[in-house]
C-alpha cells in the first residue's frame, strides 16, 4: 500500500452499504491522513464497523431532509475541524472502493497544477456484465480526459477551493457535483479527468425499476440543473431537458394530433423510436448485443427522465415537496 498523504482529508457517505462500505473504509486506511464517514440512519452496522477501523463517524440529523450534498458538506465541516492543515479533500461514495495509487497520483497532479480545483479519474463498475444496468453505469462514468466542466460523486477537491464557493448547495436531490463544478469554474477554477482509475463501485443494480427510478433522478437533476444555470453562456443541462421534453412528451403528443387528423397512418410517427434505437446501436462500438440493448434504454430513458421533470416542476411551482429520489 501506498505511504499516506498528507493534508489529505477523505469524506464517505452512506448508508446500509454493508461489505460495500466495508471495502470502502479499508482502502482508505493507512492512505488518507484523516478520514470521515458520514451516516445517514444504517441499521446494519455500518457505524460501529467504521469505529472499529478507527474512522471518525458523523451521524446526520434525520429528522432534517436528507440529500448527499448535506452530507458531504457535513463530513467536509468535519474533516476540516480535525484536520487544520486540510488542503484537499477526497469525495467518495460508500459503494466504492479507492483504487491504491489514486491519491498519491491526484495530489501530486492538483500540487503541479496550482489553476485545477477538482480532478477526478475513472470510477469503474466492479461488476459491469452483471446486468446490463450495471454496464450503462459503467460507461456513464467513462467520460473524455483532460479539462473538462463536471466531476461525478468522487473527486479529490482543493479545501480552500471547496470553501470559497460554500460547497455543495445542500438542497439539492441530485446533480449536486456538476453544479459545484459550475460555480468553481465561474470562479476561475478548473476542472481536470486524469487517465486512469479512481475508483471501483458496485452500482448492485439488477432490476428495471431501479434503472427507472436513476434514471428519473437523472431528469429531475436536468429540471433542476437547468432551472438554476440554464441561461448562457453555460445553459446547464439545456440540452438535456430538451431532449427529455421532445422524447417523451413531444412525440406521444404529436402521434395524438397525427392519428386524430389521419388515422391509423398517424401512428407510423411512432416509427421515429425504433430508427432512434438504430441509429444509436449502429453508433456504438461494443459488442451488437450490448449497443443495441444500450441503444434502447437510452431511448426509453427519456420517459423517466420527462417524468423527472414533471416532478421538479411540481415541486418547485406546484404543491409537491422535494424529497429524496432512491432506486437501491
Amino acid at each position: 500500500m501506498n505511504s499516506m498523504a498528507t493534508g489529505i482529508g477523505v469524506v464517505v457517505i452512506g448508508r446500509n452499504e454493508g461489505l460495500r462500505l466495508e471495502r470502502c473504509l479499508s482502502s482508505l486506511v493507512g492512505v488518507a491522513q484523516k478520514a470521515v464517514y458520514v451516516d445517514s440512519g444504517s441499521t446494519d452496522g455500518s457505524v460501529p464497523m467504521a469505529l472499529k477501523l478507527g474512522v471518525e463517524v458523523v451521524e446526520l440529523d434525520m429528522t432534517v431532509p436528507f440529500t448527499a450534498a448535506r452530507a458531504r458538506n457535513e463530513g467536509f465541516a468535519c474533516v476540516r475541524r480535525l484536520l487544520p492543515a486540510l488542503l484537499y479533500v477526497q469525495f467518495v461514495d460508500g459503494d466504492c472502493e479507492v483504487v491504491e495509487g489514486w491519491l498519491p497520483r491526484a495530489q501530486a497532479f492538483l500540487d503541479e497544477n496550482p489553476q485545477v480545483a477538482v480532478v477526478c479519474g475513472r470510477r469503474r463498475e466492479r461488476f459491469p456484465q452483471r446486468s446490463i444496468y450495471n454496464l450503462m453505469c459503467d460507461l456513464e462514468w467513462d467520460t473524455p480526459l483532460g479539462e473538462t466542466k463536471a466531476c461525478g460523486g468522487d473527486a479529490l477537491i482543493r479545501a480552500d477551493a471547496f470553501a470559497t464557493v460554500s460547497g455543495f448547495r445542500p438542497e439539492l436531490i441530485a446533480g449536486e457535483e456538476p453544479e459545484l463544478c459550475l460555480r468553481l469554474r465561474a470562479n476561475g477554477w478548473k476542472v481536470w479527468r486524469l487517465d486512469g482509475d479512481m475508483t471501483l463501485h458496485d452500482a448492485a443494480m439488477t432490476r428495471f425499476g431501479q434503472w427507472w427510478w436513476r434514471t428519473l433522478r437523472g431528469g429531475y437533476a436536468f429540471a433542476e440543473g437547468a432551472f438554476l444555470h440554464g441561461n448562457a453562456p453555460e445553459q446547464h443541462w439545456r440540452r438535456e431537458s430538451r431532449r427529455a421534453w421532445f422524447w417523451g412528451l413531444g412525440i406521444p403528443l404529436a402521434t395524438i394530433i397525427a392519428g386524430l387528423m389521419l388515422g391509423w397512418l398517424g401512428l407510423l410517427l411512432l416509427l421515429v423510436y425504433p430508427l432512434q434505437v438504430a441509429r444509436l446501436a449502429r453508433r456504438g462500438d461494443r459488442t451488437a448485443r450490448e449497443n443495441w440493448l444500450l441503444a434502447f434504454f437510452l431511448v426509453l430513458g427519456k420517459f423517466p427522465e420527462l417524468l423527472g421533470q414533471v416532478k421538479f416542476l411540481l415541486d418547485r411551482f406546484g404543491t409537491g415537496k422535494s424529497a429524496l429520489i432512491e432506486y437501491k
